[in-house]
């Protein structure tokens, strides 16, 4: 199995913790977004600035309005109240392996002790939320194992089998990534446990303080999840389970994939027999991950943090050509995932380009990304306003 190249993206160490919050949590800017706004113009700061302009040129009727300074001073405050306190994308305590991923969160908050998600000897163990009994007591006991084998272990504090294996893993170490704010316990009936990892693991978050969890949050902690670890364990899980969107970021990602294999008549181990037969390594016991991952700890995998970096000093084209760009893209887009690298081959342009009407696109609110590297039009109808170029 071979990593994913580090150093994708450029260092936030150097930044403005500040800037860096107000940008990443201004409306229509994601992870992918954020990271081209910096390429493009070096510092948060002068992103924010060019978000009005750019916002518009990408059809926007009123100009996208950057989170304000002072709501995102609150944020840092309350999360200082709270014990946490936010990590930069590049910084030395940052995930290691979480530098490597395909679209790492900019900035995390996080509580409890900090060696654990430094580490890179770190496993994920997901699955079903109406777990087995029997399911639920093998996760507690690989959890276990894996803990005394000297990894940490992460999870995402959901009800069934992260719950044991958060439990199976608190004395060997444990890291809980969670949807909603690093405050917000979810669910409720896990309170006691929260306060555990708290006090002896980790808790890590990149949703706003005192985020409620929403769906759309669920895919973005999973893949936190899977880009912070070796390898991803999947012990339960039906065939349309999160867990397996887990499964998916490692594989994409280049991770370690391995699944506990089932009953053909249990509805929850039918992911897992999937995953198997699409190749994912068959689990037993917990010497079968320890194997699987043997020749991953070894290696120097992201012990070089990303680089800082200066803006790119390839010149777009003028705005005359930007604009013909921006038609011809509106043309081949619709509701459909597209991949970006087949707009480069249709439009007869270079990446650069395409990037930069794609970026003002997301910016407008009328882009959206999936899985891939593809975009799609939110609705075709707003797709066809004509732009001001």
């Amino acid at each position: 199995m071979r990593f994913a190249p580090a150093m994708q993206y450029p260092s936030l160490a150097a930044q403005d913790p500040l800037d860096v919050l107000r940008l990443i949590r201004t409306p229509n800017v994601g992870p992918i977004t954020f990271f081209q706004l910096i390429r493009r113009f070096g510092k948060a700061s002068r992103a924010l600035e060019a978000l009005p302009e750019l916002s518009r040129r990408g059809g926007r009727q009123q100009p996208l309005i950057a989170c304000p300074e002072a709501l995102a001073l609150k944020e840092m405050e309350a999360a200082e109240k709270f014990g946490a306190r936010f990590i930069l994308y590049g910084a030395p305590d940052y995930p290691k392996l979480l530098h490597a991923i395909s679209d790492p969160p900019p900035l995390i908050a996080v509580t409890g002790h900090s060696h654990l998600w430094q580490r890179k000897d770190i496993v994920a163990m997901v699955g079903a939320r109406n777990a087995s009994a029997n399911g639920c007591q093998f996760a507690a006991r690989l959890a276990k194992e894996l803990g005394s084998a000297g990894l940490t272990v992460a999870s995402g504090l959901a009800r069934g089998i992260d719950t044991f294996v958060h439990k199976g893993s608190l004395a060997g170490g444990t890291v809980a990534v969670i949807a909603g704010g690093i405050d917000n316990i979810y669910p409720s009936e896990n309170e006691p446990l929260f306060k555990q990892i708290r006090d002896s693991g980790a808790i890590i978050s990149e949703q706003p303080f005192g985020a409620i969890p929403f769906s759309g949050a669920f895919p973005g902690r999973n893949r936190i999840i899977a880009g912070m670890s070796l390898g991803t364990v999947v012990v339960e899980a039906s065939p349309k389970s999160g867990s397996l969107i887990t499964a998916r970021f490692a594989m994409e990602n280049n991770r370690e994939v391995f699944a506990v294999p089932g009953s053909p008549l249990d509805p929850r181990s039918k992911g897992c027999n999937q995953l198997i037969r699409q190749g994912a390594t068959m689990v037993e016991s917990a010497a079968d991950i320890l194997q699987g991952i043997a020749h991953l700890r070894n290696l120097a995998l992201g012990e070089n943090p990303p680089m800082s970096y200066a803006p790119d000093a390839a010149a777009l084209p003028d705005d005359a050509e930007l604009g013909d760009l921006r038609r011809r893209i509106l043309e081949k887009l619709g509701t459909t995932p597209v991949a970006v690298d087949e707009l480069v081959e249709q439009c007869e342009t270079s990446t650069p380009s395409v990037l930069a009407v794609l970026l003002e696109l997301e910016l407008a609110g009328r882009l959206k990304r999936s899985a891939g590297n593809k975009v799609y039009l939110l609705e075709m109808a707003e797709a066809e306003t004509p732009l001001s170029v």
